[in-house]
């Protein structure tokens, strides 16, 4: 309803976001081997992102094992 009202007073509102995830850069945690999505979270720091979740950080020594999947 607001992006309606800005649209009809000619202010341009900018949404890189279109709504479509998969073109959202993606990793896998160092850890677990999940599938990680860019968040918005960590737009400032992506590249030295590892870990999916606070838990994988907690084992992060287990990181140099391949991570057993079933």
């Amino acid at each position: 309803m607001a992006l309606a009202f800005f649209y009809l007073l000619g202010v341009h509102v900018k949404n890189d976001f279109k709504g479509n995830k998969q073109a959202l850069p993606s990793k896998y945690c160092a850890v677990c081997s999940r599938s990680m999505c860019w968040r918005k979270d960590w737009a400032k720091n992506w590249d030295s992102v590892l870990y999916c979740s606070d838990a994988c950080r907690a084992n992060k020594n287990r990181a140099s094992r391949p991570a057993a999947r079933g």
